[in-house]
């Protein structure tokens, strides 16, 4: 299971932190990500961390957004900076057993919701 948290409402060029927090699997074991489907649109992988630090980020996020988790409290984060409207979208946080760069989930969370106002 993964419950995501820490979403919100910001203005443009705001800062939001969501995290991700695992249980009933062996969180070490998995590449951790975060997909995310705005309104409208298809849903996109943003980010994935794989269980040995690397780290993979799309480019409309590359720069902005950083993926990071701590396996000690079986949680991951996404910190999401310089926020734009078009980042408005519901976040998911998502573990993947074979794949590193998170194509292929094996677990999906709920969903967190952002909203960016411009």
């Amino acid at each position: 299971q993964l419950v995501e948290s820490g979403g919100g409402s910001v203005q443009t060029g705001g800062s939001l932190r969501l995290s991700c927090v695992a249980s009933g699997f062996n969180f070490n074991d998995y590449a951790i990500g975060w997909f995310r489907q705005a309104p409208g649109k298809e849903r996109e992988k943003i980010a994935c961390i794989n269980s040995d630090g690397t780290t993979h980020y799309s480019d409309p996020v590359k720069g902005r957004f950083n993926i990071s988790n701590d396996n000690a409290k079986k949680t991951a984060y996404l910190q999401l900076n310089s926020l734009r409207p078009e980042d408005t979208a519901l976040y998911y946080c998502v573990a993947d057993l074979m794949d590193h760069y998170c194509s292929a989930p094996d677990y999906w969370g709920k969903g967190a919701l952002v909203l960016v106002s411009s």
